[in-house]
Formats: C-alpha cells, structure tokens, sequence
C-alpha cells in the first residue's frame, strides 16, 4: 500500500419505527422495533459507506444508492456496504481500519458488539481487530436520550494500493 493515508467520516441518524426488525451493523437486534427509512434503516452500516466514500473521494450513501430509487426499498444494507467494499477496491483502495461511535439511549448495544465487530469485520474483509464499535448514551439529551433513535459516526483509514512497487 501507498505511504498516504486517506481518512473519511461517515454519520447516520435514524428515529424507530415500531413493528419493524432491527437491524443494525448487519445483524438482528431482539427489540420491537427497528429503523424509520427506505432500505432497513441499519444505521450503522449507513454511517461506515459514508465514511469509506469519503475516504476515497466518492460522495456519499445518496449519491450511490438514492432513497428515490425503488430497488433500494427496504433493501438489505449489507449488500449496500458489499457494494461499496468492492467498488472501494476496483478503484485501488485498501480498507485499513474503522472506527465506529454508536450513540443509543435504547437499545443497550454492548450485548451486541462483538458479534456486530465479527460481521462488520466480515462485510470489509479485514481482521476483527481493525473494526473498533463504541457504543454511548446521550446522557438522556434530545431525541437520541428521549430513546426516540439511534445515530452513530463513524471513520474510516484507507491506503491506496501502490501498483509501482508490488
């Protein structure tokens, strides 16, 4: 990989929805209720494409898959997150690491973490332990501490694949 270091930030907000599945970092969370969007609302995987296509350069979630779009309509986000992975790859980059800030009043996210690190870890193709996920409150403050939502930020390092000396 090249010696630059390109980094991106990525946030995603999402209020609930009742009667929904949960999905959040590309796994089933046992509440009942999930996320208010067009696609399944994973907010977590959301923030991460935007912070691996602003690594890169390339815009953002909307600018690939808009909320306009039909074929997106409660579409999986993790096939949203494989797509960006790939492109990410076919335009020379390599994911080195993420780091993600998920900021819940409710649900309680650290039953959860380890298997969301696994899959999110499985989704980029890199080892566990370059997926860091935080999980805080907002100290019962705005609609996040009201347990109305969920947001999460996220960043992302990429190299570039230096092709002159392989």
């Amino acid at each position: 990989a090249s010696k630059d270091t390109f980094v991106g930030t990525g946030f995603d907000i999402h209020p609930f929805e009742t009667n929904k599945q949960m999905r959040l970092g590309g796994i089933n969370i046992d509440v009942p209720y999930g996320f208010k969007a067009h696609s399944d609302g994973d907010v977590l995987i959301h923030s991460l494409i935007d912070a691996l296509l602003g690594a890169c350069g390339a815009g953002d979630i909307g600018e690939f898959f808009p909320d306009t779009d039909l074929q997106y309509h409660n579409i999986d986000s993790t096939l949203l997150l494989s797509k960006i992975v790939e492109f990410i790859n076919n335009v020379g980059y390599v994911i080195v690491n993420v780091d993600l800030t998920v900021v819940a009043q409710k649900p309680k996210i650290s039953p959860y973490k380890s298997e969301i690190k696994r899959k999110i870890a499985q989704l980029l193709d890199v080892k566990k332990q370059f997926v860091n996920i935080k999980a805080t409150t907002s100290e019962k403050l705005g609609f996040v501490g009201r347990g109305e939502g969920v947001a999460v930020q996220s960043i992302a390092t990429l190299k570039f694949y230096d092709w002159d000396n392989k």
